[in-house]
């Protein structure tokens, strides 16, 4: 208990981010990192401003003259440690064989071969498994757990790592969440708007935009799904939650900002909004006449009246409907769309979105949220401007971004990995998919029957796609109180859902499948063990020697063997397990098996409870 009451609670509250999010850099925290746990349900989000939704990205503080851009330096070739550093960040866990290639490869050509891969549809995972329960019953049809489980297999056992990892990141930028009934009901639409955001991983800002803005499970989920125009007789204005939306999260954020990041500010130091009320209600408009796919743009296939619907209106772009679209001057961000006298829902669409990716604060809102779901909560003004630089001079390339954040000198160096103020909390996802790729998961019904982890009192709080609002499972802004990161000026999104019941409920959680394995005992729930297993076979064999083992496990989970305090205390934990000596006759066999497994099973624990496998570095 002393192991995991120190381990966990100092390692889920420790300090990460590197470094000012604009502005001054703020001081990191003393003796290591380890902070004060935060307030349960509290917290700030840095640079509010008093508005009524807290702003996701821009951090606070001010800076006059942006600090000097420095390009990335040419990555040498790894260590096994450093390879297994970068795969952290880049992938959903490090693997021996991925390590090999790493550094046989370097970082950059590992890079561009990622670059190349495609990964399985989760739509196609979902209709087959829909396919087969209706070939058995009709009445019986796929659900959101088939979506979770096209995830994590592709997360555990996909070669397209790179393309999965940023895309998951992306779902928590432009979220969908299949916790609203709207998506929820619909999860071939989820499906099928991770493929989205996988497709448009690395390809151009501009597209990417388009796509979140046209998939019917974005337009269900903020309503501009059969958004009509204005009607001035009846008191009817379009919809604006996505207008809203589309520039507070998806591209501009609140704040006009400088491509380090930092708010620009009038004379007075004020902050200068990135848009107004005026540019809300004009790129309402915008989004008026938008609803699903089909052969035609009747009125009842805008409605989906019965007979005038495609089976495949749940995945498929959305299509404009003049007669919805409203005609009259759009005006937002500068930008003027005449008043129409034939209503063109595709030239209004195009003006917006070309109008949105072109503006300045979009590579630094993006970039510094893609550094903080990769490499670093806190990210310096410098690592911004240098991934906003390689975003803006490739066009809105999203590879070139991704490429920036990975090979950034502070991602890549050594001294920020011994930085107590840099790297990140290990979101909860994430610490599950390291543990299953690390030690080779299995599940036994081909399926991975993971299902969802969403209670925090018994399970990790956070599931794929299913975010609890439009600003993810915490907001990029978040600042913890009563925290040493929080009184630092620290923003660790993580924190925000790390309390006194998560931090149990993850121990629990990993106990369990550490022991017996994850997710559901079968399809259902009759088979006799649960359907995601580890394989520690490797590790039982260096059982009768504790330091070999500790160097094993600790060399999968960390990238390294541990050392100092961690390693003393995973010895003595280990050697508190008695190994019977083998009796020649094998009559004592079960016993020395299950005590080798013991000692294994004690070693993956306390590893994963550890600061140092919690704390990304």
């Amino acid at each position: 208990m002393h192991w995991l009451g120190v381990g966990l609670l100092a390692a889920a509250m420790a300090g990460c981010g590197g470094g000012g999010g604009g502005g001054e850099d703020a001081a990191a925290p003393a003796g290591g990192g380890t902070l004060i746990p935060p307030v349960a349900g509290g917290g700030t989000d840095v640079g509010t401003g008093g508005l009524p939704e807290a702003e996701p990205g821009a951090g606070s503080g001010v800076v006059t003259t942006p600090p000097p851009v420095v390009e990335p330096v040419a990555s040498p070739v790894p260590t096994r440690a450093e390879a297994a550093r970068f795969l952290t960040q880049a992938t959903f866990g490090a693997t021996p064989a991925e390590i090999d290639r790493v550094v046989a490869m370097g970082y950059e050509a590992w890079l561009d071969d990622q670059f190349n891969r495609q990964a399985v549809s989760h739509r196609a995972s979902w209709d087959a498994a829909h396919a087969a329960l209706q070939a058995v019953d009709a009445t019986k049809v796929a659900h959101q757990r088939d979506v979770l489980d096209s995830f994590y297999r592709q997360a555990v056992t996909g070669d397209a790592q790179l393309r999965m990892r940023v895309a998951f990141a992306l779902s928590q930028i432009f979220v969908v969440s299949m916790v609203s009934d709207g998506v929820g009901d619909k999860p071939q639409s989820a499906a099928g708007y991770l493929d989205m955001l996988t497709a448009n991983a690395f390809g151009r800002y501009r597209q990417l935009l388009e796509g979140v803005a046209l998939h019917p499970a974005m337009g269900i989920y903020l309503s501009h799904l059969r958004n009509q125009k204005e009607d001035v007789a009846r008191g009817r204005v379009p919809d604006e939650n996505f207008a809203r939306e589309v520039m507070q999260l998806f591209s501009l954020g609140l704040y006009q900002l400088h491509p380090d990041g930092s708010r620009r500010t009038d004379g007075s130091g004020a902050p200068l909004l990135a848009y107004t009320r005026e540019d809300i209600e004009g790129l309402a408009k915008v989004f008026t006449g938008w609803s699903w796919a089909g052969a035609d743009t009747s009125s009842n296939r805008f409605w989906a009246a019965s007979g005038a619907t495609d089976p495949d209106r749940y995945w498929k772009p959305m299509q404009g409907y003049p007669q919805f679209h409203s005609q009259s001057e759009k005006r937002f961000l500068g930008t003027v769309v005449a008043a129409q006298g034939t209503a063109q829902p595709a030239a209004s669409l195009k003006a917006a979105l070309d109008t949105l990716a072109a503006h300045p604060n979009v590579g630094p809102f993006i970039g510094r949220q893609m550094i903080q779901r990769l490499v670093t909560s806190h990210p310096s003004p410098a690592y911004v401007a240098r991934v906003a630089q390689a975003f803006s001079q490739g066009g809105g390339d999203l590879k070139a971004l991704v490429r920036a954040v990975l090979l950034d000198p502070e991602a890549r160096g050594a001294e920020a990995s011994r930085d107590p103020a840099f790297g990140k909390l290990r979101e909860p996802v994430l610490r599950l998919t390291a543990v299953l790729r690390a030690f080779g998961a299995r599940s036994d019904t081909g399926l991975w029957l993971v299902g969802s982890t969403d209670d925090p009192a018994s399970s990790l709080g956070q599931t794929p796609l299913r975010a609890s609002s439009v600003f993810n499972f915490y907001r990029p802004g978040y600042v913890a109180p009563g925290a040493q990161s929080g009184a630092a000026g620290l923003t660790v999104p993580e924190l925000q859902i790390t309390h006194e019941s998560s931090v149990a409920g993850y121990a629990n959680y990993m106990r369990t499948g550490v022991q017996s394995g994850f997710g559901m005992n079968g399809i259902d729930w009759k088979a006799a063990r649960r359907d995601v297993q580890l394989d520690f076979s490797a590790e039982d064999a260096l059982a009768d020697r504790p330091e070999q083992l500790i160097d094993q496990v600790t060399t999968r989970l960390l990238g390294t063997p541990a050392s100092g305090a961690l390693r003393g205390e995973l010895l003595t934990a280990v050697q508190s397990v008695s190994l019977p000596a083998a009796r020649a006759d094998g009559s004592n066999a079960t016993q020395v098996a299950n005590a080798r497994r013991n000692r294994t099973l004690i070693a993956v624990f306390l590893v994963l409870v550890s600061p140092e496998f919690l704390v990304q570095k």
